[in-house]
């Protein structure tokens, strides 16, 4: 299995974009990652916006960038209420200052912004939030997948195959 022996996180909140979150939860286990759902709060009921629902395993505190070997943010609305989360996008930061991957798909860029992780760096993400990323110090390109030495950015959910594609080239360098 290509990602055996690797920890991988995937952040929720309200809101979320169910495709985002579940097909990168699905490819990373069947890849043999071992995945842990980061909320706000552990053992907390997240609710998608199509209403599928989705349990964390672990609360924001309890989870550190020297536990996990990547980060991946869905889009949807959720990373607007991540971002209201000091210890969430202190996470962000810390896996990126770490060298972990870190991988953003749509508005998910919110929270890589929030972190202050941008200056410098070539990404994309959903049309919309494209002056927030260039306003944050990010070269924004539309392409359907950017990878950034280990941040791997997306814009929609049509780009989830190249997406997850980069995060586990990523992975396994």
């Amino acid at each position: 299995m290509e990602l055996k022996g690797k920890k991988v996180g995937i952040l929720i909140e309200d809101m979320y974009n169910d495709l985002e979150f579940w097909y990168p939860y699905y490819r990373l286990k069947e890849a043999g990652a071992d995945v842990v759902i980061i909320g706000p709060e552990a053992g907390k009921v997240y609710n998608g916006k199509s209403g599928i629902k989705a349990k964390s395993d672990r609360g924001m505190d309890q989870v550190d960038a020297s536990g996990i070997d990547g980060l991946i943010i869905p889009g949807g609305y959720a990373p607007d209420l991540m971002r209201r989360h000091t210890a969430m996008v202190k996470l962000v930061r810390d896996s990126v200052i770490s060298e972990k991957m870190v991988a953003a798909i749509c508005h998910a860029g919110w929270m890589l912004a929030s972190a202050d992780v941008l200056q410098g760096r070539t990404v994309t993400s959903f049309f919309a939030i494209k002056d927030d990323m260039v306003h944050a110090g990010a070269d924004y390109v539309d392409r359907e997948v950017v990878i950034d030495e280990r941040m791997v950015t997306s814009r929609k959910p049509d780009d989830l195959p190249a997406f997850m594609q980069g995060i586990i080239k990523v992975l396994n360098t």
